[in-house]
């Protein structure tokens, strides 16, 4: 597909895909032409590379933690960096309090939505 379609299924702008591109996190198929040819699996890896993103976590580690995305998930121990685990390890815990938070105030809104249908029905 070209990288205008995947912009539009992933929500993605396409200057952020080339971004993704140079940072070695995907990587397109060229056509004859020199066009981008992205394969249907890149939808789902832009989507997980967004959340990553979105999570604070930045491209030189989600490039690292990549492979643990796969199907088979290859995961490379032997070259564990340290520093690496540490910054792993803050922001699953950072995740972890915003799902917490997150689902709070999904039933926040769940338990108003609910007294609001009560009271009008």
């Amino acid at each position: 597909m070209r990288i205008g379609e995947l912009e539009k299924l992933t929500d993605t702008p396409a200057r952020s895909l080339r971004y993704y591109e140079a940072q070695g996190l995907i990587v397109p198929q060229r056509l004859a032409n020199g066009y981008r040819d992205y394969d249907d699996y890149l939808v789902d890896r832009v989507i997980q590379i967004r959340g990553l993103i979105d999570s604070g976590i930045p491209t030189r580690i989600i490039k690292q933690i990549l492979p643990c995305l796969d199907k088979p998930r290859e995961i490379v121990v032997e070259d564990a960096d340290p520093e690496l685990l540490v910054v792993l390890a803050r922001e699953r815990d950072r995740m972890t309090a915003r799902i917490h938070c997150l689902t709070q105030n999904r039933d926040a809104i769940d338990g108003y939505m609910n007294a609001v249908d009560e009271a009008t029905t």
